[in-house]
């Protein structure tokens, strides 16, 4: 009989997987779908795409710690239900806009209720022995991923076939469907946090070991956040311009907005092992230091084969970036308060997937689409300074003990 914590996993990795989907069936068309709004000019078209979608981050991350001091006083379970169920709601209703200030404004609600990924990693990193930290974060990680990866792909053939309104109601439909996964499969023995026993914001980061390398990790994953989602909202565009407008590029967008989940599906499990091996701030750095070079070759892009193959390579340091980060935090994080330090990440992560976007729309209005690739190595130059001041204070730590 598996342990409590093994069962969660498969319900969770279903449920995150269910939850990547859901979430990526429409993003890498959402720019071409404000198009059927209005009329905008390039540059308009590009400051509304990087607002509409980026919209939802800001408002994550404003949220997150709220929603993080809930779930360490209710528990993890309700904050799962409360965010498929609001999802739900929220990405039903874009199927009914007329105009992109409501597709802002519903946005902007979806961001109020999502966490589904964040705090099934709060569940999990609470959960699971410490010493498999790695391996089980990197493993849940994949759920979201595969989804992810599938999302775009399938919403592309949808898009094609129904139009972008369908999508939008097959999404809603989805997410209804984790909601009840949660309901009625997960399991989470909880014992509730009295209010008055509440640690505050000062006395979480009193119990916390080393709150040096906590906020080194909010910082790389903020900076990853916003490489990773910089072209995202002009995508469509990119692909377009790429394919000089002829042949399908909604589907070559779903392709490009993919490719990186291929290559983290199948190397963050490993690489998450590799880590509880030798160390996963070895793994982090190697993620920051491919994705540099990554970046830096994809800024001569001329193709859309080429961005494809370079976008897969992206999947490689995305698989050592991101579940390092978890594990790392996991490792960090005194049961109590596991779910706000998971919420300030959220946070965190918001801040960069909702200032990536903007930046990205207006590099690429101003300028040249390309050189959003530009400044993305620019942004992991100061990821890997952050990276080498906190790995040497650890260090440097170490030798002192």
């Amino acid at each position: 009989m598996k342990e409590s914590w093994q069962r969660n996993l498969i319900v969770l990795w279903f449920g995150t997987f269910m939850t990547g989907i859901g979430s990526s069936l429409i993003s890498p068309f959402i720019s071409l779908y404000i198009g059927t709004l209005g009329h905008y000019s390039k540059t308009e078209l590009n400051i509304w795409s990087g607002l509409v979608f980026s919209s939802t981050f800001i408002v994550l991350a404003i949220v997150s710690p709220l929603w993080g001091r809930l779930a360490d006083q209710k528990g993890r379970k309700l904050m799962l239900l409360r965010a498929s169920l609001g999802m739900a709601i929220s990405i039903s209703l874009m199927a009914f806009v007329t105009a992109a200030w409501q597709l802002l404004i519903l946005r902007m609600l979806l961001g109020a209720f999502s966490g589904f990924v964040s705090n099934s990693m709060a569940l999990m990193a609470s959960s699971a022995p410490k010493e498999k930290s790695g391996s089980v974060l990197s493993l849940l990680t994949t759920g979201s991923v595969a989804g992810t990866l599938i999302g775009p792909i399938v919403g592309g053939v949808l898009v094609n076939i129904t139009g972008y309104r369908r999508v939008f109601s097959v999404t809603g439909i989805i997410m209804f469907l984790v909601f009840f996964l949660a309901l009625f499969l997960v399991k989470e023995t909880f014992k509730p946090v009295e209010k008055k026993n509440m640690l505050s914001y000062k006395q979480v980061w009193e119990v916390v070991t080393h709150p040096a390398i906590i906020w080194g990790m909010f910082f790389a994953t903020l900076i990853t956040q916003m490489t990773n989602q910089s072209i995202n909202p002009v995508l469509s565009l990119y692909v377009q311009e790429l394919m000089h407008g002829q042949g399908n590029i909604t589907f070559m967008a779903g392709l490009v907005a993919a490719a990186p989940g291929i290559v983290t599906l199948v190397a963050a499990p490993f690489l998450g092992r590799l880590g509880d091996k030798v160390g996963q701030r070895k793994i982090l750095g190697f993620g920051l230091f491919f994705s540099l070079i990554v970046f830096s070759i994809t800024a001569l892009t001329t193709n859309v084969w080429f961005l494809i193959v370079m976008r897969l390579f992206v999947g490689i340091s995305d698989a050592a970036i991101l579940p390092s980060v978890q594990a790392i935090l996991a490792k960090e994080s005194p049961q109590a308060v596991t779910g706000r330090i998971f919420s300030y990440n959220q946070s965190a992560q918001s801040i960069g997937a909702f200032a990536g976007p903007l930046l990205g729309s207006a590099i690429a209005g101003f300028i040249d689409y390309r050189y959003v690739f530009v400044g993305s190595a620019i942004l992991v130059i100061f990821n890997l300074i952050n990276y080498f001041t906190h790995n040497n204070s650890v260090t440097l730590k170490k030798v002192i003990v």
